[in-house]
């Protein structure tokens, strides 16, 4: 039995308005895979994962996420998709105002969990996930760094999405919280989601190596080694 991929483009291409991005775009992620996405500033990584979240409409060409086809995509199926992926940024996101238990309830009522479902035992089973058992009752601006991103990987988690998207996840950490935090995507790699993780951290891509897939002169492309990338223009995120 052929397992189909999660995510699929073919000859798509990315448009920020009427300014084309990335052309041609044509590559796949299979179930259970872990994918660096790459890139210089202005390359079009951010608009690659906006498309990929339907934050950008598909205009040209084809793309299936899980299990989804952006080109016909409808506004009222967003939700849908968007619940089947997790997304994990950077800056964390986290709501100052209320605890890492009301941040994660508010997402699983705003996503419409059903109270039959146990709301409360999800949240304590992604905590634990993310080995924050104990800090349901924290505030945000009580946590390090490295445990406010652990609250947005669970908050990620919460839906049981098939894919993971991470932007740039340990840009504003430290080197031995970064690994920690890649040891962990790592591990919920291994339970057999999908995580697709954007960075510019050489090191984390040497001590970590996986599949690499660059944007690069309106293309994106397969890195078959690291050596091929050139790391000085990667010191920034992207925008777009």
């Amino acid at each position: 039995m052929t397992t189909q991929p999660i995510v699929l483009f073919n000859h798509a291409d990315i448009f920020q308005g009427d300014h084309l991005i990335l052309t041609d775009v044509t590559f796949s992620v299979d179930p259970g895979e872990f994918v660096y996405l790459i890139g210089k500033v202005g390359s079009g990584k951010t608009s690659l994962v906006k498309t990929l979240n339907a934050e950008l409409p598909l205009r040209r060409g084809q793309a299936n996420v899980v299990g989804y086809a952006l080109q016909s995509l409808k506004k009222s199926q967003i939700p849908y998709l968007r619940r089947r992926m997790g997304i994990v940024f950077q800056d964390f996101q986290l709501l100052t105002d209320r605890t890492v238990y009301d941040n994660l309830s508010f997402v699983l009522q705003a996503t419409g969990w059903k109270k039959k479902n146990n709301p409360d035992q999800r949240i304590k089973d992604v905590l634990q996930m993310v080995g924050l058992s104990t800090k349901g009752y924290k505030m945000p601006h009580q946590l390090s760094g490295g445990e406010q991103q652990r609250v947005a990987i669970a908050r990620a988690l919460l839906n049981a999405p098939e894919l993971i998207l991470a932007d740039e996840p340990t840009g504003n950490l430290d080197p031995e919280t970064s690994s920690e935090i890649m040891e962990l995507l790592i591990g919920i790699k291994n339970t057999g989601k999908t995580v697709m993780m954007v960075t510019h951290n050489y090191s984390l891509l040497k001590k970590f190596p996986f599949r690499t897939v660059k944007c690069e002169n309106e293309r994106v492309t397969e890195v078959e080694a690291l050596q091929e990338i050139d790391f000085t223009s990667l010191m920034e995120e992207d925008n777009p």
